[in-house]
């Protein structure tokens, strides 16, 4: 099917389904002569792995990397990359009662509309696991940016309507060293506190909760970005739309700048650069130097052990109760998947711009 790869100079495509045989991502454009080992792919697919905190599934996904392609003796030969994840722990027969019913929130009809089957195993290509391939590509693309001196920083900004101290980002600290010690990826240890114990309630309820990721990119140099239909903020937000839980994105002050005046929300300059930042680092679809703010809102997880209405294929009501091993919130485990996918947008402007001479 299309739509499974993004990017123009440094191009991904990922494939693989929940409970097929693995997972995996192909780059094409990586330039050669790159340091990259099995290593610097697996720090990242670890992150992305469930944890031992009160959002995360019971499912053990070992999810060991192999590169079988594109890298010869430490370094990138500017040939296609194939990276390789093979699912170890998939339950199939739990879905066995669900293969015929369309369950609510999830991707089962659309998928069903559009082609006319669908692999009912875990969701098939439309679950979340597939975004493991998704976090391989985008520890490739991070080392390249890093070398370009960008550095990408994602976070929880809240779960459930619980909101971090803004003190706790700003502050003159490690924010990434803070971020990497909470289980949730929360700078803010009070506000993880709470957080873990409304998912531990909403766990015993059977329900679930969506959150808020907050990225921060830092170091990256201004003018990249296309200036009509290849923006860096209509790319960034595109790719992360693409995240199936994502239902929005701000960049800057975002929603909010509809209810600000002009005057309010420009951001002056001086012979220093800029005095703030409401537009998030970007202006008319290009980076303006300044850091780059954006965030995403996540809806909670449709996968719910509570009585639902639906239909099955035949059109029959049916009412259900998802049992089986799911995530609480998608957040943590989406935060790094976040990360991949700023990395990999910055990573294709980044090769664009150099492409151009500039």
């Amino acid at each position: 099917m299309a739509g499974n790869t993004s990017g123009c100079m440094f191009r991904v495509t990922t494939w693989g389904e929940s409970h097929g045989a693995a997972l995996g991502a192909v780059i094409d454009g990586c330039p050669a002569g790159m340091d990259l080992a099995q290593e610097d792919i697996q720090q990242a697919l670890d992150r992305r792995k469930p944890s031992s905190g009160a959002a995360s599934t019971s499912r053990s996904e070992k999810d060991k990397v192999e590169i079988l392609s594109g890298v010869f003796e430490g370094k990138t030969t500017g040939t296609p990359i194939a990276l390789l994840i093979r699912n170890t722990d998939a339950r199939s027969s739990n879905y066995n009662d669900l293969k015929d019913v369309f369950r609510p929130g999830h991707g089962d009809y659309t998928y069903f509309k559009k082609y006319g089957i669908r692999d009912w195993r875990g969701g098939g290509r439309a679950s979340g696991r597939e975004t493991a391939a998704r976090v391989a590509a985008g520890a490739v693309a991070q080392k390249l940016i890093a070398a370009a001196g960008m550095e990408v920083i994602a976070y929880t900004r809240s779960i459930g309507g619980i909101e971090i101290d803004p003190a706790a980002v700003e502050q003159k600290c490690d924010l990434k060293a803070k971020v990497l010690r909470s289980a949730l990826y929360c700078p803010d240890p009070l506000a993880a506190a709470s957080m873990e114990e409304k998912l531990a309630a909403v766990r015993t309820e059977g329900d679930t909760l969506g959150g808020v990721v907050e990225i921060i990119v830092r170091g990256c140099p201004a003018g990249l970005g296309e200036p009509v239909f290849d923006k860096m903020d209509a790319d960034l937000a595109a790719g992360l739309m693409s995240i199936g839980t994502v239902k929005a994105v701000e960049i800057g002050e975002g929603c909010a700048v509809a209810f600000k005046k002009g005057s309010e929300i420009n951001d002056p300059m001086d012979a220093e650069g800029f005095s703030k930042n409401s537009a998030g680092g970007i202006l008319a679809g290009i980076t303006t130097g300044q850091d780059i703010v954006v965030r995403v809102y996540c809806k909670p997880i449709p996968s719910i052990a509570l009585p639902q209405q639906t239909i099955d294929m035949e059109g029959r009501k049916r009412s259900i109760e998802i049992q089986g091993r799911h995530d609480i919130c998608v957040i943590p485990r989406i935060v790094p998947v976040c990360e991949a996918m700023v990395h990999l947008t910055l990573a294709d402007h980044w090769l664009r711009q150099k492409a151009a001479g500039r």
